[in-house]
């Protein structure tokens, strides 16, 4: 006879802590954009992060009440303390969500003292362990912002952008159509049954013509290619206000939604400073604002490149920065800077690529996460020129705005 025997639990404090939660508590450290870290000099592309950093990230978290009500995680300290942060280090190695450079004992903790077992004190820099963020991670956090933003939206149903226009396809959504070469063959039966009938009487066998072909029509479902243009020069740290960090936490939420709501769109990454470089998105994470200026210009002509590989009813451009365009690459490689008030040789130039992307049809949307006068005259003239929409928006609503703006597409082409 089978029966259940129920023991005493005996498992390990760190059980206790959902690693879905504490990757929620942690986002803001994994994704930081070098704003805490901008009175001490250090501006870094693709920053190294060590276990160290990451269990101090976690430690700081299980104080919050608000993240982990338990009262025991809060007044836990010294070696019990010790103990649980490795203990979570390994559970977040083990289940994926972080790499290691080297395996990770928590008897060689570097914290732990000299005349412990396994302990030769804390290591030097050179030996340290060090971690990165998995694809697993990444998407985890690119949902958990996802959720977080359609939550503040309210209810919406969206799915793949609606136009107005009719097609062939899976779902039935209006009258048949006689079928034509290059439709999808999706037939309706009935209505093909009976333009034979309607053509030869009834009799068997019943001889179909291709002209009795008939198919069923649904609405025309566009798809869009977008290149996302983030501005990581050094103005989106300063004035006491992170707004790299949202910006990053909007971009992994977009590449989230694209990937699972609107498979046939395409979204790439665009970072923008004193020149322009695409970054793949799994390293988004990675990215950090440095000491640059703004040259606008040469990130929208990276983004037509880009985009002028994608066979896509839609091409759009999604710019995000807070500055004006500080920064020109001269026609010999050189890097032309002014960081002072609008300068007319910069603004020409960046307004002329302007002109470009709406020759080409594609679709300039800015979202400025600042409100000087004179910014605000510069994006108006943008948004003159390609006819897109512009956004005077803080950081903390960026991510509302740029989904809405996204999901709400309803034409078929941008002329």
């Amino acid at each position: 006879m089978k029966f259940i025997k129920y023991t005493k639990y005996t498992g390990q404090e760190a059980d206790g802590v959902g690693m879905e939660d504490l990757m929620r508590a942690l986002s803001d450290y994994l994704l930081q954009s070098g704003f805490e870290s901008q009175y001490y000099g250090m501006y870094e592309m693709d920053p190294e992060k060590s276990l160290e950093q990451i269990k101090e990230a976690i430690r700081q978290a299980l104080q919050d009440s608000e993240t982990f009500p338990d009262d025991r995680l809060r007044e836990m300290t010294g070696e019990d303390l010790e103990q649980l942060l490795n203990q979570l280090v390994q559970r977040m190695q083990q289940e994926g969500y972080i790499n290691v450079d080297q395996p990770f004992d928590p008897e060689k903790s570097p914290n732990q003292p000299k005349n412990q077992k396994g302990g030769q004190g804390r290591v030097g820099p050179e030996t340290r362990a060090r971690f990165e963020l998995t694809d697993k991670s990444l998407d985890f956090l690119g949902f958990r912002t996802l959720k977080d933003l359609l939550g503040s939206l309210g209810k919406s149903s969206f799915g793949r952008h609606d136009t107005r226009d009719m097609a062939t396809g899976i779902e039935a959504g209006g009258a048949s159509k006689t079928y034509e070469f290059g439709d999808t063959l999706n037939l309706d039966i009935s209505a093909t049954l009976f333009s034979a009938i309607q053509r030869e009487g009834i009799k068997i066998p019943l001889q179909i013509e291709y002209k009795d072909l008939q198919v069923h029509q649904c609405e025309y479902q566009s798809s869009c290619a977008t290149v996302l243009m983030l501005d990581c020069s050094h103005s989106m740290i300063l004035y006491g206000e992170d707004r790299f960090t949202p910006a990053k936490k909007v971009a992994m939420a977009l590449s989230h939604l694209i990937r699972t709501q609107y498979p046939g769109d395409t979204l790439h990454l665009v970072l923008f400073h004193d020149s322009a470089e695409e970054v793949p998105l799994g390293q988004l994470a990675r990215v950090q604002v440095g000491p640059y200026y703004t040259n606008t210009r040469e990130g929208l002509r990276l983004a037509q490149r880009i985009l002028s590989r994608q066979r896509k009813d839609m091409r759009q451009i999604v710019m995000i920065t807070d500055g004006k365009p500080s920064a020109l690459t001269l026609e010999d490689g050189r890097i032309y800077k002014n960081a002072f008030g609008l300068d007319p040789l910069v603004v020409t130039q960046t307004l002329e690529e302007v002109a470009k992307c709406r020759r080409q049809g594609i679709l300039i949307n800015t979202f400025m996460l600042a409100s000087d006068y004179s910014l605000v005259h510069f994006v108006k003239k943008v948004t003159e020129i390609c006819r897109g929409k512009a956004y005077f928006t803080t950081p903390v609503n960026l991510g509302q705005y740029l989904l809405m703006d996204y999901m709400s597409r309803k034409t078929k082409t941008i002329h």
